[in-house]
């Protein structure tokens, strides 16, 4: 198990060397200029000129790449062009809001979605298996930004004055703040990588009011983050669903199920013990795929919700010609890959004794 992880971490240098030069030379391809884009009616060719030469976007693009590569080996991915902070401060204030949404979002769905796929292989080709299958497929059917309209018009507007109402965007409510965990610590000269994290922890509004002990603001984050969770959170539901009933049903016509049953052990030992742990691979497989993917960013839910994350952030990014923002943001999006399909891979060994992962 050592070797394979040491193995696995030692291949993600070339594959984030490779998804660096490939960023690299594919924004550089989008057509238009970064400073006539910045600048607008203001680009004249003089200030086009100084704009170039102060980002360094006059040289061979290949002193650009090594130059950038240089500066990330010491942690520092550039400045923003449209923001002119440090990239390193974005990602530190974009990505919590990211992981948060697609923390709360995978526990719907995978509880769920496992839920009405175990649901619906046990009591196959009843109404019960019609019903979970239907609402699997609506699941899936549904775009995503009318499912959230739809969801923020339903419980902000619909129930108001109800206790089901929900709030319709932001983090938070109005009037209240996040505590800095550096000023709660006493850390005030700290840098680096130490500020990237402590700066990482105090963005993320669920750790920051556990760690202050701001229940008030801990609730409300919540309450903020249900709708957009359960909106963006449907079709991975619905995609755990469908797998998890074919793989439990294959499962469940192994020999080894019929002598479970034969030796007269409890049907739900059976389906526990036996068919779910063998059953749970393909599943945990597709988790991993959507943990990843909305890890990357929701673009739609974070526009319909107005929520500050890595896809909106991105997007905006790229439209701007804002380079070291675009390759910023995707160099972490790519290194969450592989570590969410290390811990998939890793998942494996457990689930399954037979693999070995050497």
């Amino acid at each position: 198990m050592p070797q394979f992880v040491g193995r696995r971490l030692l291949l993600l240098l070339p594959v984030m060397i490779g998804v660096v030069l490939v960023t690299f030379l594919i924004v550089r391809l989008i057509p238009g200029n970064p400073c006539v884009t910045m600048l607008g009616e203001r680009a004249t060719p003089a200030k086009c000129e100084a704009f170039m030469d102060r980002y360094g976007l006059n040289d061979n693009v290949f002193v650009q790449f090594g130059r950038y590569l240089l500066n990330m080996v010491k942690g520092d991915f550039g400045d923003s062009i449209r923001f002119t902070r440090p990239v390193v401060d974005l990602i530190a204030e974009r990505l919590p809001m990211t992981m948060e949404l697609t923390i709360l979002a995978m526990i719907f769905s995978t509880t769920v979605g496992v839920l009405l796929g175990v649901i619906s292989a046990l009591r196959r080709n009843t109404i019960l298996d019609t019903l979970t299958m239907v609402i699997a497929n609506i699941g899936v059917s549904m775009p995503v930004f009318w499912l959230g309209l739809l969801l923020a018009y339903l419980f902000a507007l619909v129930l108001k004055d109800t206790a089901f109402v929900l709030p319709p965007s932001g983090r938070f409510s109005a009037g209240l703040s996040l505590t800095n965990l550096a000023d709660f610590w006493g850390l005030t000269n700290v840098t680096g990588f130490r500020k990237f994290v402590i700066d990482l922890l105090s963005n993320t509004v669920l750790i920051n009011a556990i760690i202050t002990g701001n229940w008030k603001i801990f609730g409300d984050a919540i309450r903020h983050l249900i709708l957009p969770a359960v909106a963006v959170g449907t079709i991975p539901m619905s995609i755990i669903a469908r797998m998890t009933r074919s793989s439990l049903l294959e499962v469940l016509g192994q020999d080894y199920i019929r002598t479970a049953r034969a030796k007269g052990l409890v049907e739900r030992k059976v389906i526990s013990k036996h068919a779910m742990r063998n059953a749970m691979i393909p599943i945990v497989t597709i988790i991993g795929i959507e943990t990843g993917s909305l890890l990357s960013g929701a673009v739609l839910t974070e526009t319909v919700f107005s929520l500050p994350g890595i896809g909106t952030s991105l997007v905006g990014a790229i439209l701007a010609r804002d380079y070291p923002v675009v390759q910023g943001f995707t160099m972490v999006i790519a290194a969450i890959f592989v570590l969410v399909n290390l811990i998939v891979d890793l998942s494996y060994a457990y689930l399954d004794p037979r693999i070995r992962l050497e």
